[in-house]
């Protein structure tokens, strides 16, 4: 069996977490106090906050961590209110028994500022600034921290923009095409959380970065955005496809790219290696590790990691939903078919051993995100 490893999709300057470096850096020079920076993401369907990016100078960095925001009252507050949290003495006032809190304890910090992100209105996570001494985040520093807040914001936020117009335009086209019936909401939804949690499971084995597990969770949705433009009676035909309607079908991998090049060329995506993970979610998710897959018929490595991933979840919940042309297979049906196929040498086996070593989890997300 070949053990697969990561295929990196982009330089560590160039990612969001450097970005987040290069501000620090630049915020030090007024604010010297500062000692971290973070970022957490808030999935709403799920109430669940989780870390990010961020740019710590010492100490150890958080990571792989999530909560329900539900657990703070008062984090619930400034999400649905907007302002900022500020504690001028931490060892007085954080007593909580939770990982954050005691991590906080354990780092030492002093002080902490708390910043609420929004895209479009909604409440989409938290910046946190941390320093080792008390008493750190005077006005005066509230008010310089301003404009760096507005910009992480208003780059994580671009992100958002991005798959929030995508996701637009695949609902425009399911309204017309009847799309829906064969790739629901709920389907995007399920192999974006099946997704996630194998990444979360190959995360420490991997060193895989809490930013790529998200923009893994944000951009999974997107990976057959192409088949809007595939007509329905070949999408939806009950019986076996014939070759000409197989080879139409495919057409949908370089049809999602041009649409996808369009949404990111609009929102000043191009350059940003996060639109590489897009780029290569929705365009080698079919691909196959020896080389059957399509549309490049790549092999082993030279298939990103994101796209396994995804491919993995793909195919599970194509097993595991109904289809036009056949009934749901039970979780075990689906499992048990994606080893067969990991054995075959075509999907990733250690994406694969990921899914089904969490078989409760996989239970969970079915559950939540049932089709009606």
């Amino acid at each position: 069996m070949t053990v697969l490893t990561r295929h990196p999709t982009g330089g560590l300057a160039d990612d969001l977490s450097g970005r987040l470096r290069g501000l620090h850096g630049r915020m030090l020079a007024m604010a010297p106090a500062i000692d971290r920076i973070a970022c957490a993401l808030y999935d709403p369907a799920t109430d669940l906050l989780k870390t990010f990016v961020n740019s710590t100078r010492s100490g150890e960095a958080i990571a792989d961590y999530e909560c329900q925001l539900a657990t703070s009252s008062a984090l619930q507050a400034l999400a649905r209110e907007g302002g900022v949290r500020v504690i001028q003495d931490i060892p007085a006032t954080v007593q909580g028994t939770s990982e954050h809190s005691r991590w906080l304890r354990r780092q030492g910090y002093g002080s902490s500022l708390t910043v609420p992100m929004q895209d479009n209105g909604a409440f989409i996570g938290f910046i946190f600034y941390d320093s080792l001494q008390r008493n750190a985040f005077t006005a005066t520093v509230q008010r310089d921290l301003e404009l760096f807040s507005n910009l992480i914001n208003i780059t994580i936020s671009s992100v958002y923009a991005a798959v929030r117009s995508l996701r637009a335009s695949a609902a425009v086209a399911q309204d017309f095409v009847r799309l829906r019936d064969y790739e629901t909401g709920s389907h995007l939804d399920r192999v974006a959380h099946y997704s996630r949690l194998i990444a979360k499971t190959l995360a420490q084995p991997l060193g895989l970065s809490d930013e790529f597990i998200e923009q893994l969770f944000l951009y999974a949705p997107l990976h057959d955005i192409g088949k809007i433009g595939i007509p329905d009676a070949v999408l939806l035909k009950e019986g076996n496809l014939t070759p000409g309607e197989r080879q139409v079908i495919q057409t949908h991998v370089p049809l999602g790219l041009q649409i996808l090049e369009e949404v990111i060329g609009k929102h000043a995506l191009r350059d940003l290696p996060d639109s590489t993970l897009m780029r290569n979610i929705v365009a080698g998710h079919h691909e196959r590790l020896d080389g059957s897959g399509y549309p490049q018929g790549l092999r082993g490595e030279a298939i990103p990691l994101e796209a396994r991933i995804v491919a993995v979840a793909d195919v599970f919940d194509a097993i595991t939903c109904r289809r036009p042309y056949r009934q749901s297979q039970a979780i075990e049906t689906g499992l048990a078919e994606l080893e067969h196929q990991a054995a075959a040498g075509l999907l990733d086996p250690l994406a694969v051993a990921a899914l089904t070593s969490q078989r409760g989890e996989v239970e969970a997300i079915r559950q939540r995100f049932h089709d009606d």
